[in-house]
């Protein structure tokens, strides 16, 4: 196989095939039929379900692949999501990078929908972060999206966030006005975010003209509290880090805006899934 290093399925089958599925090649005769289902083995959320038939694509485009249960959608143990059928040494060579990617995103979608849900009543939206897997963040992001919660920036391209270390090499905060005011002007429509560590940076950063948003690094309830009793000229507010199951709601109960949260995408749980063969046919 010639991978397409743009393209993140390409690469993972030639990963994972490389020259030829040797097992397989020696045991499965090439016109045997088959039939597998993609079950689950415990309650999770769907997400990734059209990389996992774009595998089986990949691998031959006779295969037929119908979805059973689509992104976002909720499934228990015992469910099918999805059914392939066509030649057994096929389904064989895409079985494991299909659970790969299906597995994968399914665990981001769970843990995603487990916050949102942990939110309750308040308005706060749950973020994913840059904190992805390099060559799978817009399928990590899709995941988030199944699961509830929304997309912050794709990349550094799309949106202005200045962090501690950018006002570090800017050699302080003396010019940071002038350099919103200026960005302002040549960029009208780009959003513009800038980090909190403190209180006091807070004060500061609400007299400026033209943040959107500013982020409440590392806060902690009564200081997020706070923080957001400062807000003027319609100033959004996300907290973001140290954010967990157990206190998203405290956090949420601040009046924040936005609650983002790297572990969604750098530590969420793969979820039990397997492929099971039937109805093999010669």
């Amino acid at each position: 196989m010639k991978p397409n290093r743009n393209d993140p399925i390409s690469a993972a089958l030639q990963e994972d095939i490389g020259d030829g599925d040797v097992t397989t090649d020696s045991f499965v005769p090439e016109t045997l039929h088959a039939t597998g289902r993609i079950v689950a083995r415990e309650n999770a959320v769907v997400a990734g379900t059209e990389a996992a038939a774009e595998v089986f694509r990949q691998v031959d485009a006779s295969t037929d692949i119908q979805i059973s249960c689509h992104d976002g959608g909720n499934i228990a143990a015992g469910d099918v999501i999805i059914e392939v059928r066509g030649l057994a040494c096929s389904i064989l060579k895409a079985e494991r990078v299909a659970l790969n990617f299906l597995q994968h995103l399914c665990g981001i979608a769970t843990l995603t929908r487990q916050f949102v849900d942990a939110v309750g009543n308040h308005s706060a939206k749950i973020l994913d972060t840059r904190k992805t897997t390099p060559g799978l963040r817009a399928l990590e992001k899709a995941a988030v999206v199944a699961g509830g919660g929304a997309n912050h920036r794709f990349g550094l391209y799309d949106m202005v966030l200045v962090k501690d270390n950018h006002l570090a090499a800017l050699g302080g905060p003396s010019s940071f006005g002038d350099r919103i005011r200026r960005l302002r002007q040549e960029r009208p429509s780009i959003r513009i975010e800038v980090e909190a560590d403190d209180l006091e940076q807070v004060r500061a950063f609400v007299e400026v003209d033209g943040i959107d948003v500013i982020l409440l690094d590392n806060m902690t309830p009564a200081q997020i509290w706070e923080a957001v009793a400062l807000r003027r000229n319609n100033i959004k507010f996300e907290a973001s880090g140290g954010i967990t199951l157990k206190n998203v709601k405290r956090v949420a109960a601040t009046g924040v805006d936005y609650i983002s949260i790297g572990a969604l995408t750098n530590s969420a749980r793969a979820i039990d899934l397997a492929l099971e063969m039937t109805d093999v046919t010669g």
